[in-house]
């Protein structure tokens, strides 16, 4: 059954309704749709344009397509161009004339608009949850390492010594700022759009305030033109959702690298990796790699919608019906990439040994043992200069500078004495940086009790 086939003469052809059906994916949002009838008749009935009776009737008969639906009793099937249809035609199938009311007041392209926000409003909460789990994670592997010391990088060159709490620290700010974008979109996009009609509203007595209530909506939209045709909210989340993928995949980056045989700061948890078919000895880190190419899909659906969007005059055109599958795949594959790379991260160990000799052998300490010098009288272009010329002979003899003999470092300044061990230790250097952000232990304390009042609120 097609909702507007008086005014046709003839069957369309198989090729065009397959083309233009999109049921085999808006079928994902069947409550949504269910759901926002049920709000629909129930405003209808108030105002006077239903009776109660035909308002119970099709209520009753909406709660059971979807208890049938949910329970497995009833299929969709693909003969029915849309969602909406095949909702709308088992319900006059069910309780006959009183069914064929439900569309009183309202066009399929408000009902749509209604649909893809309801869903998208439930992914947002569902993904915003997967983001605090993997918070959580990241949370603790900060609290448990506030003394866990390794090198800190910048252009992928051994730079500060860091600790492992204050790495992963930067990856929970990026997160949390993730998860402030889905609340601002959630925020922006919470009003309902029913009631909009095709484009121009509608001459029935509605009440858009009470349907937005009953959806839990902030209110109704203010332009009917504008409801119809917004897909502004897709774009925002396929945005915060292509940045969420961006910095999972930066994460990712770096795991492949620590799980290197060259790094070896880590070791990804067997159910997380697999195998070679030739090689024995390899564990491959596949679920970082997924997730960092999984990425670029991401984006893509972002950049088509985009493409999508930016020619279409107002108000509903039939190119719009592209944005479901686009952002369908989008949530689906960030939910299931958050829930990986989640348990990657939870199940990890971390090679602490490891992390901190690397520290050592690459010379991260060097900027404190040029402060060392500068503390004791020497300008810093001399220190500057010296300490080159330490780490130097560091490489030549494959030690890191602790374990330079204190002749050696009078040789090229007779300012040493046997204190600059202490201070170029990777303690030292790392907890004499205090100031709020830094690595040292009681600013990370600090930022660790913020984080945990964070998660606790959120």
């Amino acid at each position: 059954m097609k909702l507007w086939g008086g005014r046709f003469t003839k069957e369309t052809n198989q090729l065009v309704h397959n083309f233009n059906a999109s049921i085999s994916y808006d079928q994902k949002f069947y409550k949504q749709d269910i759901l926002g009838s049920i709000a629909h008749v129930t405003m209808l009935e108030k105002q006077g344009i239903l009776t109660p009776e035909e308002k119970d009737a099709i209520v009753n008969g909406l709660q059971g397509i979807l208890t049938d639906l949910e329970n497995g009793t009833l299929e969709i099937t693909a003969e029915h161009e849309d969602i909406h249809s095949f909702v709308e035609a088992n319900l006059i199938e069910r309780i006959g004339d009183p069914g064929k009311k439900l569309h009183t007041g309202r066009s399929r392209n408000d009902q749509v608009a209604l649909d893809m926000k309801l869903y998208t409003r439930d992914e947002i909460v569902a993904i915003n949850d997967l983001m605090k789990e993997l918070m959580v994670v990241i949370h603790r592997v900060m609290a448990e390492n506030i003394d866990t010391f390794m090198p800190g990088f910048t252009h992928l060159q051994k730079a500060q010594p860091v600790t492992l709490a204050h790495h992963f620290g930067a990856y929970f700010e990026m997160f949390r700022r993730d998860r402030s974008r889905l609340r601002d979109i959630y925020d922006r996009m919470n009003y309902c759009p029913l009631g909009a009609g095709a484009l121009a509203g509608t001459t029935y007595p509605l009440d858009r305030e009470y349907t937005a209530s009953l959806l839990k909506f902030d209110g109704p939209t203010f332009n009917s033109m504008d409801s119809v045709s917004d897909r502004d909210y897709l774009i925002e989340l396929l945005s915060a959702l292509s940045t969420i993928m961006m910095h999972m995949s930066r994460f990712c980056e770096e795991i492949i690298l620590w799980n290197s045989n060259e790094y070896r700061f880590v070791e990804i948890d067997d159910s997380y990796s697999t195998g070679s078919s030739i090689m024995p000895q390899k564990k491959n880190p596949d679920i970082a790699e997924l997730v960092r190419g999984k990425t670029g899909r991401v984006y893509g659906a972002l950049i088509s919608l985009l493409t999508t969007m930016k020619g279409i005059p107002l108000a509903y055109n039939k190119d719009m019906q592209e944005d479901k599958e686009l952002t369908f795949d989008a949530i689906d594959t960030v939910k299931g990439c958050l829930a990986l790379f989640t348990g990657m991260i939870d199940t990890m160990k971390f090679n602490k040994d490891i992390m901190e000799d690397s520290a050592k052998h690459g010379f991260t300490n060097a900027t404190d043992a040029a402060d060392y010098l500068v503390n004791h009288g020497v300008p810093f272009r001399d220190a500057h200069g010296i300490i080159g010329q330490l780490v130097l002979l560091c490489i030549d003899k494959g030690i890191p500078l602790d374990e330079l003999p204190l002749e050696e470092y009078k040789k090229i300044s007779p300012v040493f004495e046997e204190d600059i061990y202490e201070a170029i230790s990777m303690k030292t250097c790392v907890e004499k940086r205090n100031t709020i952000g830094a690595p040292g232990q009681e600013a990370m304390k600090q930022v660790i009790a913020a984080n945990a009042r964070y998660l606790e609120e959120s």
